[in-house]
């Protein structure tokens, strides 16, 4: 490896990895405020959010690549402008394409890395990550009881307490109803004064009640008794004992989740989208023939070329007459009108008709679904490349580095890269644009420009330059001076 090789690696690599750490961090913020309220507050343990945030990292790394690629090269080959090393460099006859050779390769191993994870990696992660947040979200929060209101989150129990002391164990005026014989409301426990706690390592919840009353309706009818009696009994003390079950994370069976296609790899979306197309297509040929049972008479075929005996027959109407002689005699034995006959008819041929159609427009919903997530497997990580062919022409044209003006302007292509992508995925989904344009759009814009940049970069444009556009004002303003419109404005504007 050359020196000048180790000169722009050494400054891309740092870079690189400090802009995918701080683009999945902001991700990982993002989420945090989305499911705030079903995150948090459910005493889990630091090894579950852990882990949740581990598997969200992997999730985000096919989104992070691209922006920390196009920042990298942005603040590499800014930076090699700023202290006039690319000047250097090309003084010492050393040209622009040479220059991004060893980015170019770093690009393309990245690139072949990411389509690798798109592939392997992404199907797992995305299977990890939404089965745990499921998990999370499906988890109840922490026991909560609040002064004056009925607390019902235990199963089979009814809970308000009057009063609840700074120390969270402390009760006053506490009822209880025990609804664990699904009976209503036949068994309700008073007291003056309560302790709360758990005990088993948070598994068991424990009342210790104080100066109060048990109260319990007699439900058995069998022996006669009026149903309203009831037994009551006072105690000095006595214990409740509740189990906290519900509020643990239950973990979900992964199989279910499965069937997405964000949980596929390339090969299991080739076989879901062939499976599709296949049925879909079955589903439209079969469509003529479970039609036909909502139809009395049907049209024959008729050949495209008839000799003269043929065009008799066809001409020939009196076989309907039959057909009709029969259809009205069963029409008059069971007393049907035949337009009420009809009108039945038309209307299981209109509800048939709907139900195929939703059937039919979500097979090839789904189909394309999986089609558009094969191309994603592809079009993510050849953005990587894509964002290296902006960013690396784009540094050395604007010769600043920092986190200044490229983080600002890669931070602008990789939202136009953003709402390209969301746009073209848009119209993929709504049928109204084939999947290859839709996948691949925000890719063959970009690669325009990059291209554009590139051209500019080679041939040392100065497009960025302030002394460059003032040129061309002072050209503009002489120009419109030689006119008459022209200096009259100039004239009135000073």
């Amino acid at each position: 490896m050359k020196k000048i090789d180790k000169l722009v690696l050494k400054a891309f690599w740092g870079p690189f990895i400090l802009s995918l750490a701080v683009v999945i961090f902001i991700f990982l913020i993002r989420l945090i405020l989305m499911y705030f309220n079903d995150l948090f507050g459910k005493d889990l343990g630091i090894n579950v959010y852990l882990e949740l945030f581990f598997y969200l990292s992997l999730v985000t790394l096919p989104v992070a690549m691209p922006l920390a690629m196009l920042l990298s090269t942005l603040m590499t080959y800014g930076k090699l402008g700023e202290f006039f090393e690319l000047t250097a460099l090309k003084s010492a006859g050393i040209s622009m394409i040479r220059a991004i050779m060893p980015t170019l390769v770093a690009a393309i191993l990245i690139t072949s890395f990411t389509f690798w994870f798109n592939n392997v990696g992404l199907p797992w992660a995305n299977l990890k990550f939404y089965s745990l947040l499921y998990d999370i979200k499906s988890t109840k929060t922490t026991l909560n009881i609040k002064e004056g209101i009925f607390y019902s989150e235990l199963p089979g129990y009814s809970i308000k307490v009057g009063k609840k002391f700074p120390d969270n164990k402390t009760l006053k005026d506490v009822i209880i109803f025990d609804h664990t014989k699904n009976d209503g409301n036949k068994h309700v426990t008073l007291a003056d004064s309560a302790l709360m706690y758990t005990i088993m390592n948070k598994q068991y919840l424990v009342f210790e009640l104080f100066n109060g009353y048990d109260y319990a309706e007699d439900a058995d009818r069998s022996s006669g008794n009026d149903a309203t009696d009831m037994a009551a009994h006072g105690f000095k003390k006595s214990k409740m004992v509740m189990s906290l079950s519900v509020f643990d994370m239950h973990k979900t069976d992964e199989d279910q989740f499965k069937h997405h296609q964000i949980m596929m790899n390339v090969v299991e979306l080739t076989h879901t989208s062939d499976s599709l197309n296949l049925e879909y297509k079955k589903m439209m040929e079969s469509n003529f023939i479970t039609a036909r049972s909502y139809y009395i008479y049907h049209l024959r075929n008729i050949p495209a070329k008839m000799d003269a005996k043929q065009k008799g027959i066809f001409s020939n109407t009196k076989w309907i007459a039959p057909l009709i002689q029969k259809k009205t005699k069963l029409f008059s034995k069971d007393h049907i009108p035949r337009s009420e006959y009809a009108t039945n008819q038309i209307r299981n041929m209109v509800a048939y008709s709907e139900t195929n159609e939703s059937s039919a427009y979500s097979k090839k919903k789904d189909f394309r679904l999986s089609n558009l997530e094969w191309h994603h497997k592809f079009s993510s990580a050849f953005a990587v490349f894509v964002m290296f062919l902006i960013g690396a022409p784009l540094g050395a044209i604007i010769r600043k580095g920092g986190f200044g003006l490229p983080v600002v302007v890669g931070v602008f292509f990789f939202i136009l890269m953003y709402v390209l992508t969301q746009q073209g995925d848009k119209l993929v989904k709504e049928g109204k644009t084939f999947v290859l344009l839709g996948a691949w759009a925000s890719n063959i814009i970009l690669v325009s420009i990059g291209g554009y940049f590139m051209k500019n970069a080679i041939n040392d444009s100065r497009l960025f330059d302030s002394d460059l556009y003032k040129v061309w004002l002072n050209r503009a303003k002489e120009y419109l001076s030689k006119t008459s419109l022209g200096s009259k404005l100039l004239v009135k504007n000073g």
